[in-house]
């Protein structure tokens, strides 16, 4: 979850006025929005934004709500991310269909908006609590997210608050190569304007520091693309 930026909320409602109505209130509430109208546009917003939390209804045209949260909950690098799914379907097998698929929480149609935007605050309070007191770690590094601390083996490593969390950002997707507009945006917040250079400029920081603490430079450059760890 994005801590250095107000949360992300993917929105995925193929009803134009329900989205609408969604990504007003979720603004409102200071949220940044994306949204999609389809199973597979949302598919591909996952992939791309890697959403702090998603709204889901059930009935898609293209692929089921069902089945993205299917395949969001056995993804390593999006099973954490809270789904609330949205249904017309009120019997209690429904219900629990859903629930066992993975999602987080399951709202029937029509929906109060006020009760949905305190289960959206709900879910992302229990991710940034599990977030904030976790410990990461790839090789010899770990950071502790609570102490707010970066080792390399037990060399302690100090790291300025962007560095930090680039470094975060990178060791919740180990491997996996992130952008340097998406790094922009988990780590500055999409509503900052920052050049993508800047980007360049705090991973040679966090290269440095990490370099200066004898360790190796685990951060892979991929050319056109961006940067990933390992």
């Amino acid at each position: 979850m994005a801590t250095g930026a107000e949360p992300l909320i993917l929105v995925v409602e193929d009803e134009a006025s329900q989205r609408q109505v969604l990504a007003y209130n979720l603004g409102a509430k200071g949220y940044r929005v994306v949204t999609a109208a389809t199973g597979d546009e949302a598919l591909l917003l996952i992939d791309e934004e890697m959403p702090d939390l998603i709204i889901l209804d059930w009935m898609l045209p293209e692929v089921s709500g069902i089945e993205i949260c299917r395949r969001v909950k056995l993804r390593d690098d999006t099973r954490d991310i809270p789904v609330i799914m949205l249904s017309a379907r009120a019997e209690e097998s429904d219900r629990v269909r859903g629930l066992e698929t993975g999602a987080d929480d399951y709202v029937t149609k029509p929906y109060s908006v006020s009760e949905l935007m305190a289960r959206v605050k709900t879910n992302l309070r229990r991710v940034r609590k599990a977030i904030e007191g976790q410990v990461l770690s790839f090789g010899n590094i770990r950071l502790d997210a609570e102490q707010h601390r970066v080792y390399h083996a037990d060399t302690p490593i100090h790291l300025g608050p962007t560095e930090f969390r680039l470094l975060q950002v990178l060791l919740e997707r180990p491997g996996r190569v992130l952008s340097r507009e998406q790094l922009l945006d988990r780590v500055w917040g999409r509503d900052v304007y920052v050049d993508t250079r800047t980007v360049d400029v705090h991973i040679g920081r966090l290269r440095k520091a990490l370099r200066g603490a004898g360790g190796s430079d685990p951060i892979r450059t991929v050319r056109g693309a961006g940067y990933a760890l390992g």
